[in-house]
Formats: structure tokens, sequence, C-alpha cells
């Protein structure tokens, strides 16, 4: 019985990348704590790894749930959101790169969550 049930599932790969965007937050932030001296880089990495975190979780969570296409966009659109500003924090922090793409995902963040909510008003 459990073999049907487990048939009948659908993987989820929102589901599976929120799982990994969740733990390379943990990393982020367990390297912020110890590997990053600079105090306004140390910042910026913790920044990045509170977004990817809550941002991995909610994908996780609601990735399986969602069955149409307009829900499903506005997860892959927080996903988006999530890996340009935590990336760009990140990639400024770490590497001195320009954080110009936080703005705009930061932006995707906020328009991916009002697509969710407005969508759950579908239902």
């Amino acid at each position: 019985m459990l073999n049907l049930e487990r048939r009948a599932r659908k993987p989820s790969l929102l589901a599976c990348l929120g799982g990994l965007l969740a733990a390379t937050a943990v990393g982020l932030s367990a390297y912020a704590s110890h590997g990053i001296a600079e105090p306004l880089a140390q910042s910026h990495v913790n920044t990045a790894a509170l977004f990817a975190f809550g941002h991995g979780v909610a994908l996780a969570v609601l990735g399986p749930t969602q069955q149409n296409a307009v829900g499903k966009l506005a997860l892959y659109v927080l996903l988006l959101g999530t890996l340009l500003f935590s990336g760009s924090l990140v990639a400024g922090a770490l590497w001195k790169l320009s954080t110009g793409l936080a703005p705009v995902g930061g932006t995707a963040l906020m328009l991916g969550w009002a697509v969710y909510g407005f969508n759950a008003l579908r239902r």
C-alpha cells in the first residue's frame, strides 16, 4: 500500500530546489559567522542566508501543493528572486562584485508573493 501512495505523489522540483536552497543558506550563515571578518560583508551574507532559508522552506512546503500554472509560476518567480537577491549580496560580499541584481531580485520576490496571494483567492 505504501508503494501505491508513493507512486501517486509526483516529485516536486520546487520542493527539491527549496530544500537545496535552505541547506545552502545554513552553510552561508555558518560561513558568515566564522569565515568573514568584515562587518558589512558579514551582514550582507547573513541577510542573503536569511532570505534564502526562508524562501527555501517556503518552496519546499508550497511547491508540491501547487496544481495550477499561476501558482507554480509564482513559486518559480520566488526562486528566481531569491537567487538574484541572495546571490547578488553574496557575490558582492565575497568577491566584491556588483550587488546591482539585488533590487531586481527583491522586486521579483515581492511580485512572486503578490501573484501567489492573488492566486490563492482564485481557488
